[in-house]
């Protein structure tokens, strides 16, 4: 069961309406009633003008009751067009003294960004002095200019003009170039990005996969920041190895003790120690074939008994 579509009256029930409101006739009810939205604001709207809050922007003197009104005071001022500076309007704001009867005008001033005293009042003139205030007045320490050399300007105009030709214009025309082939087929280019956006953040996906499990097999923290493993990254890691190898070699050979080599002269027995050795020798020979032979053999009876 579909719903019913929300009635655009619906959100007019919250005011009253009275018997004879035709809404095809009478649009609104401010236009049944012959009232303006804007109420009160608008009862000098025929002529042009609206009645607005406007705030002072500066002190200034009542040119009626000669008093003076503070900066910030605000009024139900008349707000009218008066004229425009090229596409600017400019407004004028006609505001009655709270202290007396007399009426002012202010109007602003697009050319210098700023209000202006039309009638009706005076501003108060509030130019800081540095001087009195402590300060130190600013003077011109270069002087009037001399007159102009019609020569030199003209030398200044033609080295511009060089300028421009020689160096500005070819520059515009790189850039031009550049602007052209990057805006040449938007769609390529924004899709080449994102294939090596794609790819970079594949490989920054793997490596941050590698780094874990290295930290997991090895038992580092979390926040240990691995370098990165490329090729001057391992030729300083088998640097290091090699140097640490051979350190390790050095402390190892130092710790080992060292056996004493006999000289050359101890080696080298001498003849009669050789002499000596080889008639034992033979004597120990002699002694064991002669035990041998005065052995007496046993009896094959008793072995096969």
């Amino acid at each position: 069961m579909q719903g019913k579509l929300p009635d655009p009256l619906a959100s007019r029930f919250n005011k009253y309406y009275p018997p004879d409101y035709d809404p095809d006739k009478h649009q609104s009810l401010n236009a049944y009633r012959g009232k303006h939205a804007l109420g009160d604001r608008a009862r000098k709207l025929d002529k042009g003008i609206l009645i607005t809050r406007f705030e002072l922007p500066f002190n200034i003197w009542c040119g009626t009751c000669n008093n003076h009104i503070g900066m910030g005071v605000r009024y139900n001022a008349e707000k009218k067009k008066v004229g425009a500076y090229y596409s600017t309007p400019i407004y004028s704001f006609r505001c009655k003294c709270h202290l007396c009867d007399g009426w002012f005008e202010i109007q602003t001033d697009p050319k210098n960004t700023r209000y202006v005293v039309v009638s009706g009042a005076r501003q108060k003139d509030e130019d800081w002095d540095p001087v009195e205030n402590g300060g130190f007045a600013i003077h011109d320490t270069e002087g009037k200019a001399g007159p102009a050399d019609p020569l030199a300007a003209l030398e200044k105009t033609t080295e511009a003009q060089n300028h421009v030709a020689k160096v500005q214009i070819p520059r515009i025309e790189a850039l031009q170039g550049v602007s052209d082939r990057y805006n040449n087929d938007p769609y390529a280019l924004s899709s080449m990005v994102r294939k090596r956006f794609r790819a970079d953040k594949k490989i920054e996906a793997q490596k941050r996969a590698d780094d874990d499990m290295i930290k997991g097999k090895y038992g580092l923290p979390e926040e240990f920041k691995l370098i990165e493993d490329d090729a001057e990254a391992k030729q300083q890691a088998r640097d290091e190895w090699a140097r640490a190898r051979m350190d390790y070699e050095a402390e190892r050979n130092s710790k080992k003790p060292r056996l004493s080599i006999p000289s050359s002269s101890q080696s080298r027995p001498t003849s009669n120690s050789v002499a000596s050795l080889k008639a034992r020798i033979l004597d120990n020979t002699r002694r064991s074939s002669t035990l041998a032979s005065k052995r007496k053999p046993p009896d094959r009876k008793v072995l096969f008994k």
